[in-house]
């Protein structure tokens, strides 16, 4: 569960306070400038709140730093191109992301990693899973999108944070790919929040 008790930032937020159970998909909407993204970076842990807290399962972690947070909050950028490495491999994108905030560097034989990718690719139902010796760079902005999704999720996490993750993507790519996040979400039981403009 997430919880946040009276943010307050500067004069931009002013005294939020939320709850967010396991298992639920929240969408943050507002005018620009409103303080969504604001908000995620409080939440994640790239803004320090002036006061207020922030707990995960009753634990506060406004003081930890975003290194700390890392095996805590999964992260979603706006831009596909920010969340993958166009130059990698699919393989190698995930395996970077799996290995987020932890020392598992040889504790898994490839093969079995190989395995388990595909497994998690399988799910977005696009085909990438027979691709992952493929570039990043090949791959359709909706397609890179989706993998960072994956990316996001593949290590353990609490909380989703999906920032205007389909800005950049078709109407009919955008639902397929919040449609993708509402599954993960679910599957995992974690909580989501979403910043959109989609309804």
């Amino acid at each position: 569960m997430l919880k946040l008790e009276n943010i307050c930032y500067k004069n931009i937020l002013r005294n939020i306070n939320l709850e967010v159970k396991n298992g639920e998909f929240v969408y943050v909407t507002g005018d620009n400038g409103a303080g969504k993204t604001t908000l995620f970076n409080i939440i994640s842990g790239i803004l320090k709140p002036t006061s207020g807290c922030v707990l995960i399962d009753g634990r506060d972690i406004s003081k930890m730093c975003l290194r700390e947070r890392t095996g805590l909050i999964a992260n979603v950028l706006q831009d596909p191109r920010q969340g993958t490495i166009a130059e990698m491999t699919i393989f190698e994108n995930i395996n970077i992301a799996y290995r987020r905030g932890s020392r598992r560097y040889c504790s898994v034989a490839p093969s079995k990693l190989w395995n388990y990718f595909k497994e998690k690719l399988s799910i977005l139902n696009m085909g990438l899973e027979n691709r992952l010796n493929e570039y990043a760079g090949n791959l359709s902005g909706g397609q890179r999108q989706a993998l960072s999704l994956i990316m996001a999720t593949i290590s353990d996490y609490e909380v989703l944070l999906l920032d205007e993750i389909t800005a950049a993507l078709d109407q009919k790519t955008s639902k397929l790919v919040m449609n993708i996040a509402h599954n993960i979400a679910k599957q995992d039981n974690k909580v989501c929040l979403a910043i959109t403009h989609m309804r």
